[in-house]
Formats: structure tokens, sequence, C-alpha cells
């Protein structure tokens, strides 16, 4: 029988399970509040609703009569999937829960709460109230809204007078108003992403892989995800028993996580975030080009109460990225040049932007101007091109 199941946003990273529901004769519906993302174009039909607003996802859901609901590749709409899949009793993780997860202050206070590694950290509504703690703290600090994606609206500060901008600044991409001091957490190797897989309440399968960020533009924007990660043994272990010690606390039992984390030189690890969906960056594309597991398939399968107790855990196979194209500053594209080294690894491609666009410098995932998957013969060429890109791929403005 044809299922009906709701997509909540339909940006260029949203469309791969858009497109897999359709192959699988679901009827599909889209919202957000944006009718030229791409994603609708694949869709049976498109509301233009906010994915933020639940009473009125909740009302148009009702309306509509589904039976799933999908958050792919998005925190701000994940708290809505909860919400409404609980209201309406379909397959949904609870909605405090997710909740926690999407919101970076109520996490941290969580992590803390429950013995977890995490950095001092505290979060405001205004500076005045912070001034006094932030003597408490060990400078660089991190500042950040408690509720905005793709690295948006973050600051590193290296000394007090520097906070107040760096506080408005975020206030800028806050829908909270409310925004997070913590210690600079000094981690040991890469930080880690990627993205894992949860069945009746059993993180059943995860990839982890090396997170990158370009050195010459901003340093807390990943510009892509280089898989296998290169972590021990003993950091893995860990990171997979406090990822499930977590999920329990919170009763977690199903869906996607995305993973971004770090450890310190004891091999100690510490969340930065878990978001309770997938994640962008073509994370779950990259994931099955290196393992064959195909997570878009069961986060769709998953909303519809479909049966996922097949997905296993899976070794890595070769050396793949992902990579987001972007422009160092502000100007006019003028060219995008590839070198002789880096042609052969590329293996997807798609480019957003044309000769006399208008771009920006990269300091959030908005910022992307195109996006890439890489092949890789061996781990050391595959860290040397991701870590050093500036010297095979570049857009010249």
């Amino acid at each position: 029988m044809q299922k009906r199941i709701l997509f909540l946003g339909g940006s260029k990273f949203q469309i791969p399970p858009i497109k897999y529901a359709k192959e699988q004769g679901h009827y599909v519906i889209t919202c957000d509040y944006l009718p030229e993302n791409p994603g609708h174009k694949f869709a049976n039909e498109y509301h233009n609703v906010s994915t933020t607003d639940k009473e009125a996802v909740l009302e148009l859901a009702k309306k509509l009569n589904i039976d799933g609901i999908v958050a792919y590749a998005s925190d701000p709409a994940a708290p809505t999937q909860a919400y409404v899949g609980n209201k309406l009793g379909l397959p949904s993780n609870p909605y405090e829960s997710v909740e926690i997860l999407a919101r970076k202050d109520l996490f941290r206070n969580f992590l803390e709460e429950h013995n977890f590694l995490v950095p001092k950290s505290r979060s405001f509504y205004n500076l005045e109230d912070a001034k006094d703690w932030l003597d408490e703290l060990t400078f660089p600090i991190i500042v950040k809204p408690v509720d905005s994606s793709g690295s948006k609206g973050v600051t590193k500060v290296e000394k007090k007078e520097d906070v107040n901008n760096a506080f408005e600044y975020a206030l800028s991409f806050s829908r909270e108003k409310k925004i997070v001091l913590e210690e600079f957490f000094v981690r040991d190797g890469y930080q880690v992403a990627g993205d894992g897989f949860v069945v009746d309440g059993i993180l059943v399968f995860r990839c982890w892989a090396n997170e990158h960020f370009d050195k010459l533009c901003n340093p807390l924007v990943p510009i892509g995800e280089s898989f296998p990660s290169i972590m021990n043994d003993y950091t893995l272990e860990q990171c997979h028993s406090e990822t499930q010690r977590l999920l329990d606390l919170l009763n977690l039992k199903m869906g996607a996580l995305n993973f971004d984390f770090h450890y310190n030189k004891n091999g100690d690890f510490s969340f930065l975030e878990l978001g309770p969906r997938n994640g962008g960056n073509l994370i779950p594309e990259v994931i099955k080009y290196s393992t064959g597991i195909d997570l878009v398939k069961y986060t769709v399968d998953s909303a519809l109460g479909l049966d996922c107790s097949d997905l296993i855990m899976r070794d890595t196979k070769g050396f793949y990225s992902s990579y987001m194209l972007h422009s160092i500053t502000d100007g006019i594209v003028k060219d995008i040049w590839y070198s002789d080294e880096i042609k052969k690894n590329i293996i997807e491609e798609v480019i957003d932007v044309k000769v006399g666009d208008n771009v920006y410098k990269f300091d959030g995932s908005n910022h992307t101007l195109g996006t890439m998957i890489m092949k890789f013969e061996t781990k050391e060429e595959m860290l040397e091109k991701m870590d050093n890109m500036e010297k095979y791929l570049k857009v010249i403005v």
C-alpha cells in the first residue's frame, strides 16, 4: 500500500531521501518556507510551512494524514519531526530528548549532569549576565548560538575584550537569542565527524571520519570529511560505549545520528554535538561509497516503521571524502582551478556557481559553492590533499 511521507525541507542536501521515497512508490510531500528549494520539484506536493513551526507542521500532517515524517540533515527541523511524530503516534524519538540534542545549551547541561567529559560551559541571553562568569574561564573560548547549524555564528575568542563582538555576531544567528560561552577544548588529532544509526535503542551502525578545515579561511567551518577515521581503537571503543550510554539515558530508539566529537591527548573523548538526524556535507553518500550501507534508505524506512533489523556494522573499504567548494574571500568568480593531481580523485561533482557570480568568504555552510566526492589510493594521499586542498583546487575571484 502506498505510504504518505512528509519531508521537512527541500534543500539540495535533502534531495536523496526524497528521491528514494519516490522510487519506492511512496507519496512524497515536502514543506519549508523556501518554495525555490530544488527538492520540491521531486515531491508529489509542496506546502509553504516553516519546518521550525511545530504547531503549523502538526496541523499540516493531520490534514494530509501522513504515515511518516523525516527531518533529513536538518538540526532546526529535528525537534519538529519528533513533536509531530509523538503527537500522531508515528515512528519517532521522545521530543524532550531530541530537543536536548538539538539545543547546545541543553545538551551541555545534560552531559555535565551525567558525568560525560565536557569543557566548562554556560549559556546566556545577554552578555551583562556573563561578565562575572567570564573571569572564571581560561581563554581562548568558543562563542556560539545555542541553536544554529552548519557552524554559523561561531567564533573562537582569544581575549576578553573581543567577547562582545563575538556575542553580537552569534546572536544574529540564534532564533532563541541565547549564546553558549565555553572553554576551548584542546584536542589531539582530527575533530571527528560521521553518521550512525539506531535500531530498537541500539547503535547498530556508525562510520566515523576525519573533519577537515581550511586554515586560510575559517578554522571552525568544515570543508569536508575523510573516511575512515584514523583514531585509535581505545578512542573508537570509548566513543561507541559512551554514545550508547547517552542513547540509553535519553531513551532514543530509532533513526540517524550525526556525530561531532574530539578527544584529548589521553584519548578520552568529548561530544561536541550529537545531531538526531543525518549529516550534511554528503556524509551519508560518502558512507555508502566506503561501506556499501545506504543510510538514506534506512532513514526513510525507519520513519515509516519498516523493518530495519538487517542493518549491521560494516567496515570501510578504501579512502573517500566529501569536499565543499568554497571561496576564501568575498569577490566575483573568475575561474575554478583544478590541478591535474586532483582531477583523478573526483568521482562526483556539483558546481553551484559560474564565472561572474558574487561569492562570499566561507564562514558557514550557507556559503558552500559546490560539492564533491573524492576517492584516494592511500590514507596518506587522502589526508595530505584534504589538509592542503589550496594546492590542488581553488576558486579564483
